[in-house]
Formats: structure tokens, sequence, C-alpha cells
């Protein structure tokens, strides 16, 4: 056996014909359970010659709208007119989701800065090291379905990634159609907004499986419209693959508008401990020198509140759940059009 064969296993058979429910089984003992190992739900479904779609969510644990579309379309998928294979995991990171937390209480890991995880680490680390090495490895595309957290907010948005080649660039656009986001951002998917690489993205281009994901609702809760952009974009996109039939929307296909996030003046943090008075709402057009806020002094609230300001004008795609903050805190962000 390989050192580098993952310690996870699993119950369903990737290359079995028909759909499967299983799980993933990571070894886990406890003093509760000195045998025991965590179940992570997965399904596998499989006909035809088609390609091979990984569809994941709950990568962090208190997003919702991916694992509900994903857990709705196992259940209302017609096996006798599918033509490839779907892999689909609701929560990948599934101590964090039964917690309802960004990272995993195990081990306090976000998930998605610890790819490509290693086999012999935390639960986190074996997870993000299952990905890589056994799903990603078998896929041709991988849509991972995020939101904001509990900290944060989004309009329903995809993020698409940036290709040089212009094949790979029309594929994508095909793909943007297909799914018919009300906005589109296109970012840097080998890197996360903080510079670093560790995250999923990056792994499913090295294993050369077409990437993209977006952030469809936050506040830990479910956005209705978000979760509908979600399942209408899911169907259409899997119709365009030729994986599913066509399935009518719930909505129409509407304009789908183009932006950026990549100059730093888009986002608002906070420069100091206190709470947050906000002075913008999502959706909203921000000038130059907009206000995102007000920071008020905890211990001191006759103080004057220190104003935060977005050095760049845009459009609001993000903005912040709690009003405590701590220095360094996001406030939101906006993006600008292309």
């Amino acid at each position: 056996m390989s050192d580098d064969k993952s310690m996870i296993g699993t119950d369903v058979d990737f290359d079995r014909e028909g759909l499967q429910f299983g799980s993933l089984k990571i070894p886990h003992s406890v003093h509760r359970s000195a045998y025991g190992h965590i179940r992570i739900p997965i399904a596998v479904a499989n006909r035809g010659e088609g390609p091979t779609v990984l569809l994941t969510g709950g990568v962090h644990g208190d997003e919702y709208e991916g694992p509900i579309a994903l857990a709705r379309l196992v259940r209302e998928l017609d096996m006798s007119k599918l033509n490839g294979r779907l892999i689909v995991i609701p929560a990948v990171n599934y101590p964090a989701f039964v917690a309802g937390r960004r990272t995993s209480p195990i081990d306090e890991i976000n998930l998605n800065r610890t790819f490509p995880g290693k086999r012999n680490g935390t639960i986190t680390e074996m997870i993000a090291h299952y990905v890589t090495t056994e799903l990603l490895t078998r896929a041709d595309y991988c849509f991972d379905f995020h939101a904001g957290g509990s900290s944060l907010q989004y309009l329903p948005t995809l993020l698409a990634p940036r290709w040089d080649d212009p094949a790979d660039k029309q594929k994508l656009e095909n793909l943007i159609d297909a799914f018919s986001p009300p906005n589109v951002v296109y970012y840097d998917s080998i890197r996360a907004l903080s510079g670093e690489d560790r995250v999923i993205g990056n792994y499913a281009y090295q294993n050369d499986a077409f990437f993209f994901t977006g952030e469809f609702g936050g506040g830990s809760t479910v956005s209705v419209p978000g979760l509908a952009v979600v399942e209408d974009g899911l169907k259409s996109v899997l119709a365009h693959l030729g994986v599913v039939p066509e399935a009518p929307r719930s909505k129409p296909k509407g304009p789908i508008r183009r932006l950026v996030m990549d100059n730093p003046g888009l986002y608002a943090f906070s420069p100091k401990r206190g709470f947050w008075e906000p002075k913008f709402e999502l959706g909203d057009e921000v000038p130059e020198g907009g206000m995102a806020g007000l920071i008020y002094d905890l211990d001191d609230p006759w103080a004057e509140p220190v104003a935060v300001h977005f050095k760049h004008a845009g459009f609001a795609v993000c903005i912040r759940t709690f009003s405590l903050v701590e220095a360094g805190d996001c406030l939101g962000h906006l993006a600008s059009d292309v």
C-alpha cells in the first residue's frame, strides 16, 4: 500500500453503476469510542458515458444553501436519464456541519485553508487529503457551494476562476451562461483572498478538474433567493454538460452582472475592538471613499466613534453579520464591474 493512501475508507464503489448512498469513514479513536469513526454522508450516481462531476457543500459547517440543494438534487434524480457520474457530498466538513461552525470543533481548522491535507494529520487534514487524492483525481468537474457563514452575508454570487487559455475561457463562459447567476465575480481560484494557496480550487486545478464555486447567502441561515440560484444553476449546468436532461428553471434567466474584487480598496476592516454601526447595505452602489460604518468603543460609548471608509467605489456584495468586532475583522466588501 502506498504511503500516500488515505486512511479514510468508504462503503461506496465509485465505479459501480447505479445510485449508492453510503459514507466516508474517518478513524477517530477517543475516550468514549476506542474503535470509533466519523461518518460523512456521500452519494454516488453512475450511469452512461458522460463526465464525472464532484459536487460539494459544507466545506464550512455554517453554510446551508449547498447542502440543501445537493441533497434535493440526489433525492429527485432520475437515474434512467443520467449520463455520467455524480459524486455528491453535501457536508464535506461533517464535524463542523453538525456543530454549525465554520471550523471543526475537533481541531479548529478551516478545511478550505488546509489543502492538500495530510494522510495522518488531524481530522480536517485527513478530509482535505481524501478530497485531494481520492475525489479530485476522479473528477472532470468540481462545483463547490459556499455562503458567508455565520459572520458574513453575501448577495448570491458565482465565483469563476480566471484562465489564460482561450479554450478554457470559452468553456468557463459557457458554464457561467448555463448557471446564469445574478452576479459573477472573476477571481484567482488558486489563492484565497489572503494570498494563500491552500484552497480546494488550487488542487482541483492541479488535478485537471474544471472548478467553480460561489457565495449564495450567509448569516448561518438559508437565503431563499440564494438557494433558488443554486438549484436552478446546478441543474442547468449539469444539463449543459449532458449529465441530466434540461429542466425548467424556477425563474427565467436574467442578465448577469460581471464583476471583479481584486482591488484592496474594495474591502473594509475594523481598525479596533468595538461594536459596529453599518453605513451600507447589500446591493448598494458605494462611491469612492464611501463610509462602511462607525466603530464604537465598548468601554466608552460616549467617545466619538471611528469612521471606516471604502477606498474604492463598487457594488456591495458582502456585509458582516455581527456588530461586535475585533481589530482586523472584515466589515464587508464591494466588487467592481468588469
